[in-house]
């Protein structure tokens, strides 16, 4: 416990960046292009925090980079599939 509240100030731009994203998702549910945006822009930011985080504390590594830039276009493509089906 002590471990999350040391890095509670990286964790909540975190959680502010993805809970904005699910709130804009859910607002603009009858706009799909948007949505589709909207998902880019908070998968962008995710793998933007992930790489500042990591470099603050000193492990970055290519591995890392990867390992958010997989996570991001995963939920990219679930998102894409839900969206966009017919």
């Amino acid at each position: 416990m002590r471990r999350i509240s040391k890095h509670l100030q990286h964790y909540l731009p975190l959680l502010g960046i993805l809970s904005a994203g699910v709130f804009g998702f859910t607002v603009f549910s009858y706009d799909k292009i948007f949505q589709i945006i909207l998902a880019i822009s908070t998968a962008c930011a995710y793998v933007s925090w992930g790489i500042i985080h990591h470099h603050i504390h000193k492990d970055l590594h290519l591995s890392v980079i990867i390992e958010y830039l997989v996570i991001a276009f995963l939920g990219l493509t679930i998102i894409y599939s839900v969206l966009l089906r017919v």
